[in-house]
């Protein structure tokens, strides 16, 4: 019987899978062909699945990386195919989470795991300041590349890292637009651990261990506390009562973690 061919299902360019008895999610940039790099329908898939992990109580941590030896995220798709916008058009449509929905995002309660296996540049970098925990491969390579290319860390990368480093080690990554090795980015404190080649999955699972171990509830109102008062003077922020934080306090969690610390055996969290 002859007919059209049937079309292939379209591909899905971002990984989302759940594993640790659905504690753990895994997000994975699947685009090796441009190195990582996002176009506007990877980035669309990204904040869908942010906004799924916020309405997911189950999932307890996140580790976001991207597929292939070479490269974490590479930042925007300027290859002919994705039709890059000028700056101007860029700018007036950025997203307020920053680049991938990550970069700025003060939404996602849970920790979440920067698996850090190559570059990381440009709006690359900027999901990685969006992260908590930023494990690298010995060779990975980070930098704000943008001004090598005319354009502006402008989803997050400029004011996030003035945040975090002091202000000449930011400027002197800002203003040459250079690309730093993980040892130097461990050094300025971005990166909390390098691993040895071969071992960046096991150095990143002994990380989610240690978060798993913790209450999914602590943890919420840990990263709600930082990411919606940190930036509050000690006294003004130690004054909020944010969701999470009272949660917390009078939660089945907090009353697990007695029991099993008298009982002397490891707590097993409910999760609320």
């Amino acid at each position: 019987m002859s007919g059209a061919p049937a079309e292939a299902p379209p591909v899905d360019e971002i990984r989302f899978e759940r594993d640790r008895d659905g504690h753990l999610a895994r997000v994975t940039i699947d685009r090796p062909a441009v190195l990582n790099a996002l176009d506007g329908k990877a980035t669309s898939r990204l904040n869908d699945i942010w906004s799924e992990i916020e309405s997911d109580r189950a999932i307890r941590a996140v580790v976001v990386t991207g597929s292939g030896p070479r490269a974490f995220c590479t930042g925007a798709d300027m290859s002919a195919d994705a039709a890059p916008k000028t700056g101007l058009e860029y700018w007036a449509d950025l997203d307020p989470n920053g680049f991938g929905g990550l970069g700025l995002r003060t939404t996602l309660d849970v920790p979440v795991i920067a698996r850090v296996n190559g570059y990381a540049l440009g709006g690359g970098m900027e999901m990685v300041l969006g992260c908590d925990i930023v494990i690298a491969a010995e060779h990975a390579q980070f930098g704000l590349t943008e001004p090598r290319v005319g354009r502006i860390p402008l989803d997050g990368g400029v004011f996030q890292l003035l945040h975090r480093l002091p202000h000449t080690q930011a400027m002197g990554l800002l203003l040459t637009g250079r690309r730093a090795p993980a040892a130097e980015l461990h050094r300025m404190g971005l990166v909390n651990e390098v691993a040895p080649d071969g071992e960046l999955d096991a150095t990143v699972e002994r990380w989610v261990d240690d978060v798993l171990a913790c209450a999914p509830t602590s943890l919420r109102a840990i990263k709600q506390m930082v990411q919606r008062a940190g930036h509050l003077p000690p006294g003004e922020a130690h004054a909020m009562r944010l969701p999470a934080l009272t949660a917390a306090l009078d939660s089945e969690d907090g009353e697990e973690g007695v029991r099993a610390f008298r009982a002397k055996r490891r707590p097993q969290w409910p999760g609320r």
